[in-house]
């Protein structure tokens, strides 16, 4: 099938299919006419690359445990090394939200404190001259 037809197929934008090629995550046959040709196997292989960066997966830790991958959810086999490499990037993961967690808190406090001082213009102005007050 075309990219167009895939693309139809599995909800997935043309250009999104053919980054996936480029990423070694998808592969497709060359007709004469330089057109990819997928077959069946690419909607389903679609459709696992979609749940996997739903998980958060980057496409290089998609590369890494697709040719394990069974089923369109998909399933996914306990060897060590798979296992080893999810959970490490479940701990990036966890990494980032904590930091994310922190600078939202941050943010609020900022926030709150702003809320507190009032409706004054920003910058302050010298009410004679209309100039900015120094800092």
């Amino acid at each position: 099938m075309r990219i167009g037809e895939l693309s139809r197929r599995t909800g997935v934008n043309a250009h999104q299919l053919r980054y996936y090629e480029a990423q070694g995550l998808l592969e497709a046959d060359r007709r004469a006419n330089g057109y990819r040709d997928y077959d069946e196997n690419a909607v389903l292989r679609v459709k696992q690359i979609r749940h996997l960066l739903g998980a958060g997966l980057s496409s290089e830790d998609i590369a890494y445990v697709l040719p394990c991958a069974v089923g369109e959810a998909p399933e996914l086999p306990g060897c060590s090394e798979l296992l080893s490499a999810m959970r490490s990037r479940l701990r990036r993961l966890e990494d980032q939200m904590h930091r994310l967690s922190q600078s939202r808190d941050a943010l609020a406090v900022y926030i709150e404190a702003a809320e507190r001082t009032g409706a004054e213009s920003y910058p302050p102005f010298d009410a004679a001259g209309q100039e900015p007050v120094p800092a």
